[in-house]
């Protein structure tokens, strides 16, 4: 089968995209977000994903820029392998999978409709709360002056339309309204949306990765984000600190634990809350869950993550390929399943 491996590599989104928006940045005297490029694949990874792919399938590479449109119609794939997670706009990661859809190409992973909707907060949340899914209250804010007064503290403040952890710093948990509305105007000023407001979860967080479809869908182990191996004095959250800066090569954030060490009971209740979560947002292929425990220690979704990262170095602190390595799957195996499931979903398998 000949696949399209379209991706946003770190070097061409900063080639492409990010020159008009810092120099947009730049006009208002604000320098850009140090996480700019934060969900772009290095070359490692894209590498990485293109030799797996090559153990069964001729592939071909695309950059997702100006020019993935017309790429895409001259190679005319059987199926894209999409990675691209694009860098700017509110419907980014829809992108690529609706050129593949006008061009009739199938692709794996979820559809334009999901990934918007689960880039976007806020929907997503809406649709959880609509099938009773339990996710944290939330509020939503153009910039701090709309901040009102008497708002149940802490919170947690993000961007409204980013992942991996973009704009999520150890000084998103706020505890008094000045650290609120100090920390919504930063959001708002530096990623130019609107921010969501959430109400903290205090308690234990977890990630759950998944490989398939319904009525196959597998679970992969699930993998906790330990706070206690943060700084002292950091916040309990999972923080582009703790992504980024903390988590060295040199000296790396011992902070999954996979497989979590978690009783039988709080096992079923996540893959159950992770079942219904792929099967209201229509997730396809794979994915990753991210929960949290409330006061109660009842699970609770935080964010759906319909393209996820894949870090191909198991030292590495990427969630999916660690889960999957936990449930006997080497990097390659995970990358071929992904198509496997795409294939049959799409008719293509023999």
């Amino acid at each position: 089968m000949k696949i399209a491996l379209i991706h946003s590599s770190k070097n061409g989104m900063a080639e492409m995209v990010s020159r008009q928006f810092v120099e947009e940045i730049a006009e208002e005297d604000e320098e850009p977000p140090p996480d700019l490029l934060a969900e772009c694949d290095s070359d490692e990874t894209i590498s990485a994903v293109q030799r797996a792919l090559a153990e069964r399938h001729e592939v071909v590479l695309i950059e997702s820029d100006e020019f993935a449109f017309h790429h895409l119609q001259e190679s005319r794939p059987d199926l894209v392998f999409n990675m691209a997670e694009r860098l700017s706009g509110p419907n980014r990661e829809s992108q690529i999978p609706t050129l593949c859809e006008y061009l009739n190409i199938p692709y794996t992973g979820s559809d334009p409709l999901t990934l918007g909707i689960c880039l976007d907060k806020s929907r997503a949340k809406e649709i959880l709360s609509y099938y009773q899914i339990p996710n944290p209250h939330f509020w939503i804010f153009d910039c701090e002056d709309a901040v009102p007064d008497g708002l149940p503290l802490p919170l947690m403040v993000k961007p409204l339309h980013e992942g991996s952890s973009k704009g999520i710093k150890d000084n998103s948990l706020v505890r008094t309204s000045a650290e609120l509305r100090e920390r919504v105007g930063e959001v708002s000023r530096h990623y130019r949306q609107p921010v969501i407001v959430e109400r903290f979860l205090p308690g234990r967080e977890f990630t759950v990765g998944f490989i398939g479809n319904n009525p196959g869908l597998e679970i992969l182990p699930v993998v906790e984000i330990d706070h206690a191996q943060l700084p002292r004095g950091a916040a309990p959250i999972y923080s582009y600190e703790a992504k980024w800066i903390w988590d060295t090569t040199d000296k790396p954030l011992a902070i999954f634990k996979c497989p979590a060490d978690i009783s039988a009971e709080l096992q079923a209740g996540i893959e159950d809350l992770v079942r219904k979560v792929v099967k209201v947002l229509r997730l396809k292929d794979w994915g990753r869950i991210d929960i949290r425990l409330d006061e109660k220690d009842e699970p609770q979704i935080i964010e759906a993550n319909p393209l996820p990262g894949i870090l191909p170095n198991p030292d590495d602190n990427s969630c999916l390929p660690k889960a999957a390595r936990a449930a006997g799957y080497s990097y390659n195996q995970l990358i071929l399943r992904v198509v496997e499931e795409a294939a049959v979903r799409n008719g293509l398998a023999s």
